[in-house]
Parts: C-alpha cells; structure tokens; sequence
C-alpha cells in the first residue's frame, strides 16, 4: 500500500512515517506540507491512500480532499485531526475516517486496513457541518488523468453546457463535472447567478450591455466571452454593478 503523508508540521509527518518503519506492507511514497503540494505528488506518486491533516495553510484538507475526490480512481483519505469534540461528531455521522492527534500506532493501523474512498457528498455533509471548516481557495479539473487548480481569484464565471460546467478565467477554459447549485451555495457573496446557466465573479463585472429591446449581457475583465443575462435575474446584476461603483 502506497501511502502519502501530509501534514504543515514536519515533526508530526516524521512521526507518522516512523509508526509505519516496522511494517513494510505500507510504503511511504511523499511527503506533503500543504494542499497545493499533496495534488501534486498525488498526480505523481499515485499513492492509494493519504494521511492528510485538516489544519494546513492556503488549502485546508477538506478542500483538498474535496478535489482528490474529482480523480477517475481517487486515493482513500484518512484524516488526520486536532478537532474538538463538535467537529468530530460530523466526521462520525458522515462515515468519513479520521484519526485524533496524538496519533497512536494501534489505531493507525487499523485505520490503514479499513482505509475507503471518500466520496464528494460525504465532504459536502462534513464540511457544512464543521464550524472549523474554511471556504474552497481553488477549482480543480481533471485533465488526461491528472489534477489541474485554478486560484478562484483568477476565475469569471461558471457556465453549465450538458453534463459539464466551463470554467472560465485568466487563462483560458476548463471543464469540471460540479453542479452551479453546490458551486452557487459554496462561493455565495464572491459569484452570483446571472442566468439559470451562468455564475459570474462580482468583482470582475465591467458592465451590462444591452443585445435587443429585451436581452443584456455582462462583460467580465479579463476574458472576451460575454454571458447572456436573463429577464429573471437582471435587476440582481444591476444591484450589483451599482453596488460594486460605490
């Protein structure tokens, strides 16, 4: 078993990998000290399980266990914790697995042997319900297998066409398999719906256009694609603008 360690603090990597020094069925294949890091080495080292702390700097381990779950054969994910009592009740009622800091060898172990894929709703559930839990800092796509992030900062907007949803930003175009619901509900305050198929970056908004007598788009900095606005949701947009003019 192929295994991946991540953790911020280098201490507490070095003990997890000493735990597994007598018991060669488990190989420690990287190391990782943050989010950005563990997608990375995972597209590299293709582990079969992480040991991945929840408290990282940039990208916590619930978003980055969040975009692993995108992977066509996703690594099992143990988490590794410090959280109080309140936030582990919503690892337990989700049956997501985790392992409390200090961690023991026994109970490293046995989480090892049971280690199972985690899948997006689980995350979803875990992290509504975890007042530790901080707002996602990246999109990720799967492109030929591997991971790609895009800083959220860089994205416009969100468009749905069939199945998928382009993402559209600062350098181009990607495709991911999420629904605008969850992306709406995630990103409130930083995106709004400007179209039953469209969410747009609010601080990117440069100005409505009218097409007709009865349709407007928005222009968006940073990209030439405009995106049609429905009767339903202009006067949001216009809000909108007028906020953000001051």
């Amino acid at each position: 078993m192929k295994i991946l360690i991540a953790d911020d603090e280098a201490l507490a990597r070095t003990r997890l990998r000493n735990l597994l020094t007598n018991h060669p069925q488990y190989d420690v294949v990287a190391e990782a000290a943050h989010g950005r890091d563990v997608l990375e080495r995972v597209n590299v080292n293709k582990p079969d399980v992480v040991l991945l702390d929840i408290r990282m700097p940039g990208m916590d381990g619930l978003e980055t266990a969040h975009h692993l779950a995108a992977l066509e054969q996703p690594p099992a994910v143990i988490f590794t914790t410090a959280f109080d009592q309140y936030a582990l009740q919503a690892f337990d009622a989700h049956a997501v697995g985790y392992l409390l800091k200090p961690i023991r060898q026994d109970k490293l172990l046995a989480a090892l042997e049971r280690a199972t894929q985690v899948s997006r709703a689980q995350l979803q559930s875990v992290h509504q319900e975890s007042p530790q839990a901080v707002s996602r800092s990246h999109i990720s796509a799967r492109v030929r297998g591997n991971l790609v992030l895009v800083e959220l900062e860089r994205v416009r907007y969100f468009h749905a066409e069939h199945k998928y949803v382009s993402v559209g930003y600062d350098g181009g175009e990607l495709l991911i398999e999420e629904s605008l619901k969850s992306l709406e509900n995630d990103l409130a305050g930083k995106f709004i719906r400007i179209h039953r198929s469209a969410l747009v970056a609010l601080q990117y908004i440069r100005a409505l256009e009218k097409i007709d007598a009865n349709a407007y788009c928005v222009l968006l900095d940073g990209v030439e694609r405009k995106i049609e606005v429905s009767r339903r949701h202009l006067a949001d947009v216009r809000r909108a603008i007028k906020s953000k003019a001051g």
